[in-house]
């Protein structure tokens, strides 16, 4: 399976694509993950930029992440829009879309309600799946508050926020709960449990 991720930072901290191909080398899946990731920009300056829909439309993809900005999360009009004529080019492709939801800051936990409304909301309306990345985070901070998904900013991801996000794509991509070594069991958990 080609994979193609498209966002920022919450993207590319950590190498999150990379721990997503561990994650499904480990569970038996091959894929093939590329990464067009800008640090503080969002969907609207992806679709303007003509490499986005070059690689969308010629790369051969199975599966493009779409990632929004998250902090500050802003406004929705250019997420949606942006994302809209992202979707259009991935269905030309014949590939499927999957958004990324994100986390919202640490000091900034009510942030998350918005985050997640819009996320479904623009899944609904696309058609598409929504990887509930958010939604396992808030979930393993409360019943996990001894470990710290966030780097030291409170705003990007600590190496285990990126397993968690890597394992709540998979979840969402594959349909099914992964497999994981002991020492991740927390993280595989709710990140399965957060699947609609």
């Amino acid at each position: 399976m080609n994979i193609l991720f498209i966002g920022n930072s919450h993207t590319y901290f950590n190498d999150m694509p990379a721990l997503f191909r561990r994650v499904c080398a480990q569970n038996g899946e091959t894929v093939r993950v590329v990464m067009l990731a800008h640090g503080g920009k969002g969907l609207d300056f992806h679709a303007a930029e003509p490499e986005t829909r070059f690689n969308i439309c010629c790369g051969e993809y199975d599966v493009v992440v779409l990632q929004h900005i998250a902090h500050p999360f802003g406004e929705e009009e250019p997420f949606f829009t942006a994302a809209k004529t992202l979707d259009g080019w991935i269905r030309q492709s014949g590939a499927r879309t999957v958004l990324y939801m994100t986390w919202s800051e640490k000091n900034n936990l009510e942030g998350q309600a918005r985050m997640t409304d819009a996320y479904k909301r623009l899944g609904e309306e696309l058609g598409a799946l929504v990887a509930p990345v958010g939604t396992a985070w808030q979930a393993h901070r409360a019943a996990y508050p001894e470990t710290e998904l966030y780097f030291s900013d409170g705003e990007h991801a600590s190496p285990e926020g990126s397993l968690l996000a890597a394992y709540t794509l998979f979840g969402t991509i594959f349909g099914r709960k992964p497999a994981c070594p002991p020492e991740e069991a927390s993280l595989c958990e709710e990140a399965w449990k957060a699947q609609p």
